[in-house]
């Protein structure tokens, strides 16, 4: 660990012992978060204080939060999200194309109005951008987190998600499609007059291999009014495809294309 003035750390300690949280100390003094974080951990060591994390989690605190964040951020945990949930490791992580900086923002901010204490960082990783939330508690908030892949165990919302999911429908359709579908032009040639034309066309995908988050998606839309079909390629029924030009539109109007 870099070596600092030992009166940068007696500051530090001092503000941390006042109740200045860490981020406001390392922004005060110029020192990265892990070493303070570090320094604070050694102080109550030495004063022999045993710490709790503190936590802002609305299951277990019962404060109100942000539904509509939540109903969104479920929709990308579903699909491209999973929790780390070790002794001395607790995360969430929502994998985003890193060309799709709205999408990172968007993830971010849903993160941190769900649970605006834990940290939120990035980390680039190839061709995409890994938004992570610091907390064990984010098992709280999905119940679904369990060993293994999510298409190899059952995917069931709990009654109090599903009933955030009936009040915001949208938000979460909107998650899923932002991580694991997408919209794009199809188009088809037609004889008019003798003439053949070129005619383009708007479609939504969703792509999920797991068999009951599919069904979330469906089911969601069927209460919506959308209509969708099976797009059945290789014989697997993973595609869920929107193609009727008003339901297009209807997911134009409160989803829209990932940018």
């Amino acid at each position: 660990m870099e070596q600092h003035n030992p009166s940068i750390r007696a500051q530090a300690v001092a503000l941390m012992r006042q109740g200045t949280p860490n981020r406001l100390v390392a922004e005060r003094l110029d020192v990265p978060r892990g070493t303070v974080g570090w320094w604070r951990s050694e102080d109550r060591r030495a004063r022999g204080e045993t710490h709790e994390q503190p936590t802002d989690c609305p299951k277990c605190t019962g404060r109100k939060f942000d539904e509509i964040a939540y109903a969104y951020l479920l929709g990308l945990y579903l699909g491209d999200g999973h929790i780390v949930s070790k002794p001395k490791q607790h995360h969430l992580s929502v994998f985003c194309n890193s060309k799709q900086t709205g999408l990172i923002a968007a993830a971010e901010e849903a993160m941190r109005k769900v649970m605006p204490l834990p940290s939120v960082s990035r980390r680039q990783r190839g061709g995409c951008v890994e938004v992570k939330s610091y907390t064990r508690h984010w098992i709280c908030m999905f119940p679904q987190h369990s060993p293994g892949k999510k298409h190899e165990r059952r995917i069931v919302l709990e009654p109090w998600q599903q009933d955030i999911v009936d009040a915001r429908p949208w938000e979460f359709v909107r998650g899923l499609i932002h991580s694991d579908g997408c919209r794009i032009v199809n188009w088809t040639t037609r004889i008019v007059g003798g003439v053949r034309k070129r005619y383009e066309y708007p479609r939504y995908f969703f792509t999920n291999v797991s068999d009951d988050i599919r069904q979330l998606y469906t089911g969601t839309l069927d209460k919506l009014g959308v209509g969708w079909t099976h797009c059945t390629r290789g014989g697997d029924p993973y595609n869920i495809s929107v193609a009727k030009r008003a339901h297009v539109a209807l997911l134009d109007a409160h989803v829209g294309p990932k940018y």
